[in-house]
């Protein structure tokens, strides 16, 4: 068995071992062993491909595995990785490891729990590693049809209205991106030869500039619609707030990657000058995005909701930052996409367990618990200063890369953009110096709180995971950026080679 397939593989055989379980004690330990072995697993990935990188090998895809499919439509089981897979799939192990433990005292149906949300995370594997279009829309939709359930049986508050809505979104941005991807297979073979949706195999093939702008819109705002692209956002924040905590953990962690990566590697990759000529129109509404969510998470009084619509202006900032086509500001998109997944999973399991002791999410309830849970507080001032971008935090790298490959473009339609999107750090910086401020400093407000206890063992490793990554990046980002560099030559170079100017 190729190391691709295994990351399919273990999630598979975990869920297998859960369903022999006796109780919930082994269902958890089960579940942790197996995404413990996952979190190994792409350590070993990065480390092997660190490895062949540096022997010479400059293959554009690596650990490449082919075996046909469905030959009558030429679908083939096609995974390979580059620098950008081999991130986002260490990105996924971390956050999926990390909600394991996050979601240790879920007594309701616990066995379908962790089954529901383990079979999520293999489809989000699935999706990183497929270099065949059809395999990678079908793990696309297993990573996202199991929303529908986590949230709708375990989540809280109004559970039914905000699944139903995410769903129906996510499934008319699906409806969208299979438009697309049926435009790419029909148009992959233009000189008679036979059709196929392998993605390397269409990035040879000069489609239609027409065609391509026909089908770029249904690609770019399908997955556009799962990476919080402004208006078609509006499921995100109710999503978040009803989803229990693991689940938000994956939903804004990983999930909402999906939407930045595939925007990235299918709409942009594939329809380069259909991306050049329509950007502007998706410029102008992700600079909005930017804004739009931070000064929305500024009005909450929902924790929740506050880090959901933080979310929005972080995912739209990725978005914003695909479209400048250089490869510094896109360098800057996947490390943000890295960073912001981390961080936002580390907001959301604090969220869960504050709210699991307190059982409230306002702030105005709250105050002084930095005397009672110092942990868990020290650990959300921690993510409150990596999302408004202090130096030292995987948000000042992500962040800076992006604004500075922004600036790059000359133009002032650009330039305009760049300044507006910028100004959301200053609007960041409120919100969060805010809710530290009234969270976790002042007067205990509800006697009843001076009594609460601070982070248990499972809690101290689920957070302290995610804040070793915010660190160690925001510390030593030069590993991961050539990592990413690496990869984006190809793509740059097919981008530089249909735009306009050239």
């Amino acid at each position: 068995m190729d190391i691709l397939t295994s990351f399919i593989i273990i999630p598979v055989l975990t869920i297998i071992g859960i369903l022999f379980c006796k109780d919930a004690k082994q269902v958890k330990w089960v579940s942790a062993i197996g995404m413990t072995l996952q979190l190994l697993n792409a350590a070993m990935l990065i480390i092997l491909f660190l490895l062949e990188r540096k022997s010479g090998n400059m293959a554009v895809m690596l650990f490449v595995k082919d075996v046909i499919w469905y030959p009558s439509l030429n679908i083939h089981y096609y995974v390979g990785v580059d620098g950008i897979s081999v991130a986002m799939i260490g990105l996924t192990s971390i956050v999926i490891f990390a909600g394991i433990f996050a979601s240790w005292e879920v007594t309701d149906l616990p066995k379908e729990f962790f089954i529901t949300l383990i079979l999520l995370s293999s489809g989000v594997f699935g999706f990183f590693i497929s270099l065949d279009l059809f395999t990678l829309f079908l793990f696309y939709e297993i990573a996202v049809i199991p929303m529908y359930l986590l949230i709708g049986i375990w989540g809280s508050g109004p559970r039914e209205y905000s699944a139903m809505k995410l769903t129906l979104m996510l499934m008319g941005g699906s409806a969208l991106i299979l438009v697309g991807l049926l435009g790419l297979y029909f148009n992959s073979a233009p000189g008679g030869g036979q059709l196929t949706f392998n993605i390397l195999e269409i990035a040879k093939v000069h489609i239609p500039v027409e065609t391509q702008k026909f089908f770029f819109p249904f690609l770019f705002i399908g997955f556009g619609v799962l990476g919080a692209l402004f208006p078609f956002h509006t499921w995100s924040p109710d999503g978040h707030a009803s989803a229990p905590t693991a689940v938000s953990m994956l939903h804004a962690g990983v999930l909402m990657k999906l939407g930045g990566y595939g925007c990235f590697r299918v709409a942009v990759f594939l329809l380069p000058e259909a991306a050049h000529e329509l950007a502007w129109i998706f410029i102008i509404l992700t600079t909005i995005g930017v804004i739009y969510g931070a000064f929305g998470a500024i009005w909450q009084k929902d924790l929740k909701y506050i880090n959901a619509y933080s979310s929005v202006s972080h995912c739209a900032l990725v978005l914003f930052a695909i479209l400048m086509f250089n490869q510094t500001a896109m360098t800057g998109a996947i490390l943000q996409m890295i960073s912001h997944g981390i961080m936002t999973a580390l907001f959301f399991a604090l969220i869960g367990m504050i709210y699991g002791r307190t059982h409230t999410r306002y702030i105005n309830e709250m105050g002084g618990l930095m005397k009672v849970m110092p942990f868990l507080a020290v650990c959300y001032v921690i993510g409150g200063l990596a999302s408004l971008g202090l130096p030292g935090f995987s948000g000042f790298v992500a962040e800076m890369t992006i604004f500075v490959g922004a600036f790059k473009n000359a133009d002032v339609f650009h330039r305009v953009a760049t300044i507006i999107a910028v100004s959301s750090i200053v609007v960041t910086a409120v919100y969060i110096l805010r809710v530290v401020g009234v969270l976790l400093f002042g007067k205990i407000k509800n006697e009843q709180f001076e009594h609460l206890t601070d982070a248990k063992w499972h809690e101290k490793l689920s957070t302290g995971i995610l804040i070793f990554g915010i660190t160690a990046i925001g510390l030593a980002p030069l590993w991961l950026s050539e990592l990413i560099n690496g990869s984006l030559g190809p793509i740059i170079q097919r981008l530089l080679v249909s735009s306009p100017i050239h």
